[in-house]
């Protein structure tokens, strides 16, 4: 017989739901009329050991006993798990053919894998292991999958990686929690100073903006636009743009900050004239935006419901088990070009779901291909779209209803028209001066009718930088303007704005923005960023939990005990440069150009001396700090750090 492996009951349920019936539910298995078998995990059923299961000396904290490195690594049954651990293992004895249903990621990978090393399984039976990859519970696309199984051995890289994540963030948050509990126990600190290798940095990455807010000094600076006049008494403004000889009256952004210089220009060029040195006209397109990734998902949530991080990956987890949306945990914005054909049936049943985008659908053209189809850009799960099933909406609580409207949408714009525009640029020399004016203006609206594009045309059109409400007249090279009169205006620099849901989630995701090293840059912007698409939302709760983050309306600040935190701490602990680089590393592992022996050992040099470092510096700015409410400092050391945390729990 054929044994199944599924992550979760729910993908187990759905897969039996294709087999021969009638089924016949078990205790913990199901078993259809053809003799094949599907069982199931519940998450992870194992989880790393405690420290105290290497030696019972760890069970008490002390400095003396870092680093803490197991020689012989240890996993245990989690809470609960046992029972269904032996449910697995009565049935790999009877299987003929085993099959890891495992979620399509190296997490989902790595649970089944892990649960077969742990029982024992053969090496030759393990050979001949099959990898079921599911993304859409609907019984037409598992029926699909079940014709594409491949062999698991394809993907022992996959799973390679995930352990050895697994087992760097326990090496990380274990040695570097305790580090840092006790040396804040020796100034007076009595909590638990959580540390791990991707939510560390997210505090460092808040801690360092309030800082930035906190200390910012606001400075005037000064622009110039001249009022040009042609010679059919048409009227439009441009711009100033300082030359390199003004640099030294200049900050790093490029503003003016000495008045004196700025109405210099505007005394050289009232009552001149200028002449059209450049025009630029080119008609422009933005195609529809791609499906949601999960981390997409949850910023525009975050910005248009207002729904945070675990809020929405919540939701969208419900929809995945009701058969409403595809696999939710993707990475993936891309579409297999396959489901194309599949689009006309989705389009019927969102204009069923949602009667709002009834009217969209009718003007969707179906036959439409975007860059989203792109099977080359497809990984092991696609982007999360609507499935076929026709549901009445109503049941579901009225998050799960706008999150799935919001899921539609960015389905049916893959079936509009490009939004189309026409963008113009022109400088004009004025006294050896550079001025610019540009205009956009909308060609055809195209996928934006959908977004409520209109929004942007609410803007002052008195504002000289909204190109959508500036007049450009029709202009060539050479025609000569009149400069009747020019302004100068006093604005003052403002700070950077506090993270809230949404920023917080595109600093992590698009986190390259926030490193200088250009080495490292390149390695996050070709990687996910800080943490991947499942723990984002855990982490940053973790964050709250622990207290080192708190909410402020809808702003997002470091507390005083997570900023005195980042200050005590080595500041490669509180940056993502170390997370890049072993995310490069991981990432080499899934390709076969690394090995999980030289990532291991590099840490393990790293990590001792973060140790070192740590311990040198010990952390003064932490003292006198009340110890958060629901953390006290557990002196047997059962409060768990960061890095024993697996996936969708508290982790990294």
């Amino acid at each position: 017989m054929r044994l199944f492996i599924a992550e979760k009951p729910s993908l187990g349920r759905a897969i039996a739901d294709v087999l021969k019936k009638p089924l016949k539910k078990q205790e913990g298995y199901i078993e259809s009329a053809s003799g094949d078998v599907v069982t199931w995990c519940i998450g992870h059923l194992l989880e790393q050991e405690e420290p105290d299961a290497y030696d019972p000396a760890f069970k008490t904290w002390k400095l003396e006993h870092l680093p803490i490195v197991p020689m012989q690594w240890k996993l245990r049954p989690r809470k609960g798990g046992r029972g269904q651990l032996s449910v697995i293992n009565k049935l790999l004895k009877r299987a003929d053919i085993i099959v890891n249903a495992g979620d399509p990621d190296r997490e989902g990978q790595l649970l089944v894998d892990e649960v077969l090393d742990y029982l024992k399984l053969s090496a030759q039976r393990k050979k001949d292991v099959r990898r079921l990859l599911i993304s859409d519970l609907n019984p037409s696309a598992v029926s699909q999958a079940l014709g594409r199984m491949r062999s698991n051995q394809e993907f022992v890289p996959l799973a390679v990686s995930a352990l050895a994540r697994s087992r760097a963030d326990w090496l990380y948050g274990i040695n570097l929690t305790r580090a840092c509990t006790l040396l804040g126990r020796k100034v007076g600190f009595n909590g638990l100073l959580s540390i791990g290798r991707v939510q560390t940095p997210i505090l460092g990455l808040v801690a360092r903006r309030d800082a930035e807010i906190e200390h910012f000094q606001p400075k005037p600076y000064f622009e110039v636009f001249a009022t040009l006049l042609t010679a059919k008494e048409e009227t439009f403004k441009a711009k100033w743009l300082p030359s390199e000889a003004c640099q030294n009256w200049m900050d790093e952004e490029g503003r003016v900050l000495d008045r004196r210089l700025a109405q210099n220009v505007v005394d050289r060029i009232t009552g001149k004239q200028g002449t059209v040195k450049r025009v630029e006209d080119k008609r422009g397109k933005e195609p529809p935006p791609l499906p949601y990734s999960l981390s997409a998902l949850q910023i525009d949530a975050a910005r248009q419901l207002r729904m945070d991080a675990k809020t929405v990956l919540d939701s969208c987890q419900r929809l995945y088990e009701q058969k409403l949306i595809t696999y939710p945990r993707s990475d993936c914005r891309y579409l297999p070009e396959e489901h194309l054909s599949q689009a006309p049936e989705v389009l019927a049943t969102i204009r069923h779901n949602v009667s709002s985008l009834g009217k969209a659908v009718d003007q969707a053209l179906p036959e439409r291909k975007t860059s989203a189809w792109n099977d080359k850009k497809v990984g092991a799960h696609h982007g999360i779209i609507p499935t076929s099933l026709r549901t009445d909406l109503e049941r579901l609580s009225e998050l799960d209803r706008k999150l799935y409207g919001l899921i539609a949408r960015q389905y049916v714009a893959q079936f509009y028209p490009d939004h189309t525009f026409r963008k113009r640029v022109v400088d004009i020399d004025i006294e050896k001066g550079l001025f610019r004016a540009g205009s956009r203006q909308t060609v055809e609206e195209g996928w934006k009718v959908l977004m409520n594009s209109g929004k942007s045309h609410q803007r002052s059109a008195g504002d000289e930088n909204n190109e959508e409400s500036t007049f450009l007249p029709e202009l060539a090279k050479g025609d000569v303007l009149d400069c009747p009169e020019a302004e100068l205006k006093e604005k003052m620099t403002q700070p950077p704005k506090p993270f809230n849901d949404a920023t917080l989630l595109s600093a992590m995701t698009g986190i390259a923005r926030f490193v200088q090293d250009k080495d490292i840059r390149k390695i996050l912007r070709e990687t996910d960023g800080l943490g991947t698409e499942a723990t984002r939302a855990s982490i940053i709760e973790l964050l709250f939990k622990r207290q080192f983050l708190e909410r402020k309306g809808r702003n997002i600040h470091a507390t005083a005990t997570g900023r005195a935190l980042v200050n005590a701490l080595p500041e490669r602990v509180t940056t993502p440069d170390m997370t890049a680089r072993w995310e490069a590393s991981l990432n080499d592992i899934v390709e076969r150009k690394g090995s999980y022996g030289a990532f291991m050992g590099g840490l393990d040099q790293e990590l001792r001396a973060l140790l070192m470092q740590t311990m040198n510096d010990g952390l003064p700015s932490v003292a006198g700090l009340p110890a958060p409410s629901n953390q006290p400092f557990k002196r047997k050391g059962k409060a768990k750090s960061a890095g024993s945390r697996r996936k969708k729990r508290s982790s990294a």
